[in-house]
């Protein structure tokens, strides 16, 4: 840990110093974000998993700019460069920016034309030039022709001179500092379509002549214009107007009105030109693009928090089918505990006799394993195997569930594990069963940038894509806790602590072993070791002999509760079953150093509903019938849906058509609103209105407002 980082972060955060301090010194033992946010709160001042992430993010940003620093004066001391005053001004930087700009004068560099011009002897030339006294270029220049040095003449001695200011002007710290701030406060983000690229571009054409404000570009707007770019139909420019940057440059560094004067200006347009210009425009493009990435990722995330924290059927019966035209859907059947039980195919949208037969399979199955939910995939044909199943009245609820990402857990390593003998499709179909009953053990299973729930995830940079995706499933997992005794591998990896290898290992032990009764027995799990076990405990659920393994209390925690259990004159379990005992805990008597309030009120909260999922309660959606294609929708319906993915511009929703509808923004609310999710997220249900249909192109316009204009 770095105590210089420790007052920048807390400025930037707003929050204090020894709260930074506390969580930086936490990770650095190895404690993770959940384990902080919900078991040291004392240490940190009861900060938030948000804050905390925050200053995780930012200690590692800083330690990869310290890194960087250590390699810039190894290598300036390497090459004998390294002055008191360099090295004093590298150790003050304070981004990276900064650090580059300081460095750049002293980088290695390929052979340029002003380092030629030095090698021929043309530097004093340039800085008498540079001076601006006043002198005679042309007579300057002449003692410095010299056709053996490759001068041969006054234009060509002038030119090198020229060279050598514009790039010493380039890598000025003040210069490129000046410049970067005119580019951000005055830079446009203009977009011209490639020449000859009209139809091959189409999907493009809003942007062929397109110009705004760096500033205030929006996020998806950037990245479709860096795809199109990328793909060659279009051609960007992220520059302020060039008589600003020319003036700017101009006021910047001269200071005469002679003759010598006039050869700084010409070399310092070439320098905005040829050298500064671009650099600081690459410069713009990354942080743009970071700033874009960054947005997206955060949309992404938000969708993905939402569809992994739906609401869980929980532990039922369920029947599941993947439905398909030609192929007919497969369905599965399985226990409470996800458990394969059965599977068939069947045509429930066929041939009246593949009909009839289907159903009779359909009544059979769900008798003999007593069915208690039917589970039906909603891609292609989704919408006729519902309806087919509610023509049949079984007297059960039949639910529509989003199968993103089936296909790609079917071919999964993940799923040859489990069922190594089964086709693909069935394996999907048990996919769609389990996300019923719990969404979040089985999304886990899937790269989340296959849940179809981002927006221009390919476009962004994947490494924090990952890692951005990564930190909401381990945040939506401990939240919710898991079953130490059914989860799965996939599903424990995501707990504070443990990762794929120690999951692996608990799944190991507990095949061996069968399944743990109590918490402390993690200890006797393959190199699970004490650490490890602090930062898990609390997050996994033992339903066994004591009644706090079941709960989010910590282990660290069981002997306070048992001494508040002596005071209340009861047990532990009357603790958590009789609300009067509770009530005779006198909370404040237990403060000491190392719990104070917050963790006790913690505790006394989760010994109200031990265990208990924060999840939301299940409740059946339904889909307006016989509303199944696109062609069934008319201007002026209002129908129910759900969102499937909120973008910045808008949210998309599922009528139960095969295609979502768009409800762009402006009409998600009758008030102004700067972001969708202030009024929508993934997975919601909501009432729209259909304001526009466009069946040749498969475009469905939305409405939330309560009168919106139709057509």
């Amino acid at each position: 840990m770095n105590d210089t980082h420790i007052r920048p972060i807390a400025g930037e955060l707003s929050i204090a110093p020894k709260q930074v301090a506390a969580v930086a010194k936490l990770i650095d033992e190895g404690a993770t974000v959940p384990f902080i946010s919900r078991y040291r709160k004392e240490a940190t001042g009861s900060l938030d998993e948000v804050a905390v992430a925050a200053i995780r993010d930012r200690l590692t940003e800083l330690a990869e700019l310290d890194k960087r620093r250590e390699a810039i004066l190894a290598s300036l001391e390497e090459r004998d460069l390294l002055s008191d005053e360099l090295k004093q001004a590298v150790i003050g930087a304070r981004d990276k920016a900064q650090l580059e700009d300081i460095y750049l004068p002293h980088r290695p560099k390929r052979r340029t034309r002003a380092s030629m011009a030095r090698e021929r002897g043309l530097e004093p030339l340039a800085n008498t030039l540079f001076a601006q006294r006043g002198v005679n270029p042309t007579a300057e220049a002449r003692q410095y022709v010299n056709p053996d040095k490759d001068v041969p003449d006054v234009p060509a001695a002038l030119a090198g001179a020229r060279d050598i200011i514009a790039e010493n002007v380039s890598e000025t710290p003040a210069a490129r500092k000046a410049m970067r701030t005119l580019f951000m406060k005055r830079g446009r983000f203009a977009s011209h379509m490639v020449k000859g690229k009209e139809e091959e571009g189409a999907t493009y054409r809003d942007w062929f002549d397109w110009d705004e404000p760096v500033g205030k570009i929006p996020g998806h707007r950037a990245l479709a214009m860096f795809r199109g770019e990328r793909e060659g139909m279009l051609k960007l420019s992220l520059r302020p107007p060039e008589d600003e940057a020319l003036g700017l440059m101009h006021r910047s560094a001269l200071h005469g009105n002679g003759l010598d004067a006039r050869e700084v200006g010409a070399a310092l347009d070439d320098c905005y030109k040829r050298l500064l210009g671009p650099s600081i425009e690459n410069e713009l493009r990354a942080e743009v693009k970071k700033l874009a990435d960054t947005e997206a990722i955060r949309v992404f995330g938000a969708n993905l928090r939402e569809l992994l924290l739906a609401p869980p059927l929980g532990q039922k019966r369920v029947l599941a089918l993947d439905p398909g035209f030609r192929t007919g859907a497969k369905l599965t059947v399985l226990d409470a505990q996800g458990a394969l039980k059965e599977y068939a195919t069947i045509f429930p949208v066929g041939s009246q006799k593949q009909m009839n037969e289907s159903a009779t399979t359909l009544r059979t199955l769900c008798k003999r394993h007593d069915v208690e939910a039917i589970a039906i995939g909603n891609g292609t044909a989704g919408r006729e195997t519902e309806a087919f199943v509610r023509d049949l009245d079984l007297g059960i609820p039949a639910v529509l569930v989003n199968e993103s990402g089936a296909s790609i857990y079917s071919a999964s390593e993940v799923a040859r594990k489990e069922f190594p003998d089964l086709d693909l499709t069935v394996r999907g179909s048990v996919s769609i069963g389990r996300r019923l009953t719990d969404p979040l053990a089985e999304l886990v299973k899937i790269d989340p940038k296959s849940i179809g729930v981002g927006q221009y995830q390919h476009d962004v940079d994947q490494a924090a894509l990952k890692t951005g995706l990564d930190n909401v499933v381990e945040s939506c997992v401990n939240s919710v806790g898991v079953d130490l005794n059914t989860a799965s591998a996939e599903l424990l990896a995501y707990i504070s602590g443990l990762g794929l290898v120690l999951a692996g290992n608990v799944v190991a032990h507990r095949d061996e072993n069968g399944p743990f009764s109590t918490r402390k027995q993690l200890l006797k799990v393959k190199r699970l070791g004490p650490k490890a076990f602090e930062q898990a405990a609390g997050f996994l659920r033992v339903r066994g002999k004591d009644p706090l393994d079941a709960s989010a209390v910590h282990p660290e925690r069981y002997g306070l509760v048992k001494q508040m259990a002596k005071d209340a004159g009861c047990t532990v379990a009357d603790l958590i079953a009789d609300p009067a005992a509770r009530d005779r805990v006198y909370v404040e008597k237990h403060v000491s150093d190392k719990v104070g309030l917050p963790t006790l009120k913690d505790i006394m909260t989760e010994l109200a509903k031990p265990g208990r999922d924060p999840r939301a309660g299940f409740s059946a959606f339904s889909f307006t019938e016989g509303i199944n294609d696109i062609k069934d929708l008319q201007l002026g319906m209002k129908l129910p849906g759900i969102v499937t993915n909120v973008t910045n511009f808008g949210a998309f929703v599922d009528l139960g058509v095969h295609r979502d509808g768009l409800v762009h923004i402006s009409q998600l609310a009758d008030k102004f609103i700067r972001d969708p999710s202030e009024v929508v997220a993934a997975g919601r249900e909501v009432e729209v209105t259909v304001i526009g249909v466009d069946e040749k192109r498969g475009r469905i316009n939305l409405s939330m407002k309560k009168n919106p204009v139709v057509g």
